[in-house]
């Protein structure tokens, strides 16, 4: 993942994916939601499917993939938020 400059924050753009995960093939799906800041959607999904490779997680499907307008007001997702402007992968499963 790329570092962003110091004080660059207000350039972010914080990406929302959604989709389903599975540990391993055939296994039941886990709903999850991905927060995650990048220049673009290709790179938000790439970087998505990379962090979730490093989980563990063997499959994928991601569904939909939206622009976070603001912090959200409700956790997990408020921290998931943060921790997307600071250059985290924010996984929350549900």
């Amino acid at each position: 993942m790329s570092e962003s400059e110091p004080g660059n924050e207000d350039d972010s753009i914080v990406f929302i994916i959604i989709g389903r995960v599975f540990e391993k093939k055939g296994d039941d799906p886990i709903d999850v939601h991905i927060l995650l800041a990048a220049p673009d959607d290709d790179t938000a999904v790439r970087d998505a499917l990379n962090a979730l490779a490093m989980e563990g997680y063997e499959e994928a499907d991601l569904d939909q993939i939206g622009v976070m307008e603001g912090m959200p007001d409700e956790e997990p997702h408020a921290s998931a938020y943060q921790g997307a402007l600071e250059g985290e992968v924010a996984i929350v499963t549900m």
